[in-house]
C-alpha cells in the first residue's frame, strides 16, 4: 500500500503542476433540490381527470399545457429495515388516493456535478416511477417506452432534467413515457457471498436489475390506467441503462414484460465477475466495522450514506453471478437464451471521450485531459496484462491504424472495446437467434471539439430537450433530432425504426448494416470493420473501464513517476542555484 500511495501521490503531483480552472457547472444543487416536495394522500376533491387507478392506489397528476405528469409512484415496498438487500417485493394493493405531483427520492449516491439527479433528496426508499401521457391523444393504446437512466450503477436520477419527458410526450400524443428509479451502489450490486449470513443474500450482486424487473411487472399491471398498452412497451436506457435492457432478457422473471428494446452505449460487457464483486464487499466491512449481516443491516440510513461517500468511487457492475445472471452472457446470447424482442442497439463516436472532464475537473478542478492523459494508458498495461500473446498482437495492429498521439489511439480502442464491438456482437449473436436487430452510430458532435460525439451526447435528441446543455453546449441540429425522435418512436411503435424518407436495414453478420445518425444520416456496411475484427478477440475479458481496482505497477506510472522526479530535481536545483545568487550579490554588497 505504501508503494501505491507513493506512485499516486506522484502521478497526482505532476498534474498539479498543469494548473486547473473550469466554467461553474450550469445547473446548481439548490436548482434541482427546488424540484422537490412530499406527495400526500388527498382526503378531499381531486380532478378525475387526471387520476389513474393502480392495484396500489389512485394517483392524481398535473397536467401542464396538455401533457400530464405522475410523479413518485411506488412500484415496490421501500427496500429498507429487513428488506435491505432483499428482493424487492411489488407494492400492496391500495385504495388510497395520492398526490403524484413530485419525484421520488434519488437512490443512495455520492453528489457529482455530472448526475444532477444526485443532487436531489436521496434515501434508501427509492424504488418510484414516472408517467407522462398527452391528454390529447388516444385515450388507449398507447405505445409505453420505458427508460433506465445510466450512471455507472452507482450514480444518477430521473429527477435530471435530462429525463424530463414533456418535450417527447408534447410531441408524440400516442406514446407513453415512463422513467424508473433503482438501487444503485452498495445497496443495489454489492455480493454478500463471503459475509457469514451471506446466504440469505445470494442475489445481491443484481438488486437493481431485480428492481427494473419489478417495476416492469408493475407497468405491465397498470400502465393501461394511463391509456397504455400493455402489450406494445419498449424498455431503453443509456450508459448503465443500456447494459440493463441488455441483461433483463436474460432473467426469467421478465419474460413477457415487454416486446422490443433499445440499447445506447451499452452491452453485457458492462458486468463484473464474482472476483471483481470482493474488492467492494472487502471495504464495505473495513469501513463500517461490521462483520457479519446482521450487523451490515443494523447500520442505520444515515451511517449507509457516509459510507457511501467512501466507497462510491469503487461501486460495483451487475454481477456474473450464475444466479440472477449468467456467467457467460455472450455464450447465453449465442445459444438463444435470451428472451425474444425487437432490438435497437447502438454507440457513440468518441464515446470515452466523455471521462476527459469526468477523470478531470469534475475530480478535482484539474483541467481533464491532464488526468486523462495519464489514466488511460495505466488503464490500458493493465488490460494488456491479461492478454494472451496473440491478443496483444491485436492490440498492438489495431493501434498501428491510427494515427495522432498516443492517447488518441488509446481512445478509439477503447471507444471499440468497451462501447461499440461489444454492442455489435450482442447484435450478431441476438439477431442470429432469429430476432430482429438494428444498428446505429451516432457521429453528430457537441460545441466542444475535445469531447466530440462523446457518451450521452444523444440524450438530449431522444428526449428533445435542447435546453439541457451538459454535453452538447450550444449545438442542437434539429432535423437530426427530429429524424431520431421518429426513428425511437416508429421502433416502439412497430418494431421499425425507418421513416417516410429513410429505410433502416436490420443487422446481421452476413450484410452488417449500421445507420449513421450526423450531420449525414446514410447507411453503411461494415463500418469500420477491420477495428472490429481485431478487437472482437478481446471480448471474452468482458473488459468494463474498471479504473478504481488498477494494478498502479505498470510502466507508465514509473514513467510518469520519473517526470516527477525530474521536476522536483529541476525545480530544486533552480532553487539552490537561486539561493547561491543571493548569498553571492549579499557579499558584493556588503564590500
Amino acid at each position: 500500500m505504501k508503494k501505491r500511495g507513493w506512485i499516486i501521490a506522484l502521478l497526482i503531483g505532476v498534474l498539479l503542476l498543469s494548473g486547473c480552472g473550469a466554467d461553474e457547472y450550469d445547473t446548481t444543487k439548490a436548482q434541482i433540490r427546488s424540484l422537490y416536495g412530499e406527495n400526500e394522500i388527498i382526503s378531499g376533491d381531486y380532478d378525475e381527470s387526471l387520476a389513474a387507478t393502480c392495484n396500489n392506489g389512485v394517483f392524481v397528476g398535473l397536467d401542464d399545457r396538455g401533457v400530464i405528469s405522475y410523479k413518485g409512484i411506488p412500484y415496490a415496498e421501500p427496500p429498507v429495515g429487513n428488506l435491505r438487500w432483499k428482493n424487492p417485493v411489488p407494492a400492496k394493493d391500495s385504495e388510497t388516493i395520492y398526490q403524484a405531483y413530485y419525484y421520488g427520492y434519488s437512490p443512495v449516491q455520492t453528489e457529482w456535478p455530472s448526475e444532477e439527479g444526485s443532487y436531489y433528496p436521496q434515501s434508501e426508499d427509492c424504488l418510484t416511477l414516472n408517467v407522462w401521457s398527452n391528454a390529447n391523444g388516444p385515450a388507449a393504446g398507447k405505445t409505453v417506452m420505458v427508460f433506465f437512466h445510466g450512471g455507472s450503477y452507482g450514480w444518477g436520477g430521473v429527477s435530471d432534467p435530462i429525463y424530463d419527458g414533456h418535450n417527447l410526450i408534447k410531441k408524440y400524443p400516442d406514446v407513453i413515457l415512463v422513467t424508473v428509479e433503482y438501487r444503485l451502489g452498495i445497496l443495489g450490486f454489492i455480493d454478500f457471498s463471503s459475509v457469514p449470513g451471506g446466504e440469505e443474500y445470494s442475489t445481491s450482486g443484481n438488486l437493481g436489475l431485480l428492481d427494473q424487473v419489478c417495476a416492469l411487472q408493475w407497468i405491465k399491471k397498470n400502465i393501461s390506467a394511463f391509456g397504455g398498452n400493455p402489450d406494445n412497451i419498449t424498455i431503453f436506457g443509456e450508459s448503465a441503462g443500456a447494459g440493463s435492457v441488455s441483461l433483463i432478457p436474460l432473467i426469467k422473471e421478465a419474460d413477457g414484460l415487454y416486446k422490443r428494446i433499445i440499447a445506447e452505449s451499452g452491452a453485457v460487457n458492462l458486468t463484473y465477475s464474482k472476483e471483481e464483486c470482493q474488492n467492494l464487499t472487502k471495504l464495505l466491512l473495513e469501513k463500517s466495522g461490521c462483520a457479519t449481516m446482521d450487523e451490515l443491516t443494523a447500520l442505520s440510513e444515515e451511517e449507509l450514506m457516509a459510507l457511501n461517500e467512501d466507497l462510491n468511487d469503487y461501486n460495483n457492475f451487475p454481477e456474473r453471478d450464475g444466479v440472477v445472471l449468467p456467467e457467460d452472457l455472450y455464450g447465453a446470447y449465442e445459444k438463444g437464451e435470451a428472451a425474444k424482442a425487437d432490438m435497437l442497439i447502438g454507440t457513440n463516436a468518441d464515446e470515452v471521450r466523455y471521462w476527459i472532464d469526468e477523470m478531470g475537473y469534475y475530480v478535482s478542478g484539474i483541467p481533464g485531459m491532464s488526468l486523462y492523459r495519464h489514466i488511460f494508458p495505466v488503464i490500458y498495461e493493465n488490460n494488456r496484462k491479461l492478454m494472451t500473446g496473440e491478443e496483444k498482437q491485436c492490440a498492438d495492429d489495431f493501434l498501428a491504424l491510427q494515427s495522432g498521439q498516443k492517447i488518441w489511439k488509446l481512445t478509439e480502442l477503447y471507444n471499440e472495446l468497451l462501447f461499440r464491438v461489444p454492442s455489435l456482437k450482442q447484435a450478431e449473436l441476438y439477431a442470429g437467434s432469429g430476432n430482429t436487430v438494428y444498428n446505429y452510430y451516432w457521429t453528430m458532435p457537441g460545441e466542444d471539439e475535445t469531447i466530440g460525439a462523446c457518451h450521452a451526447i444523444e440524450l438530449i435528441y431522444v428526449f428533445n430537450n435542447p435546453q439541457v446543455s451538459i454535453y452538447n453546449g450550444s449545438v442542437y441540429n434539429r432535423e437530426l433530432a427530429d429524424t431520431v425522435q421518429d426513428m425511437w418512436v416508429n421502433f416502439a411503435r412497430t418494431g421499425n425504426p425507418g421513416t417516410e424518407t429513410i429505410t433502416w436495414q436490420p443487422y446481421n453478420a452476413q450484410t452488417r448494416m449500421t445507420m449513421v445518425l450526423g450531420e449525414d444520416i446514410r447507411m453503411e456496411s461494415g463500418l469500420k470493420d477491420e477495428q472490429r475484427k481485431l478487437v472482437e478477440p478481446l471480448l471474452w475479458h468482458y473488459f468494463n473501464g474498471c479504473y478504481s481496482q488498477l494494478d498502479l505497477m505498470v510502466p507508465h506510472t514509473f514513467r510518469i513517476g520519473g517526470q516527477i522526479l525530474a521536476a522536483v530535481a529541476l525545480v530544486a536545483a533552480a532553487s539552490v542555484c537561486f539561493v547561491l545568487l543571493l548569498k553571492r550579490k549579499g557579499r558584493k554588497t556588503s564590500k
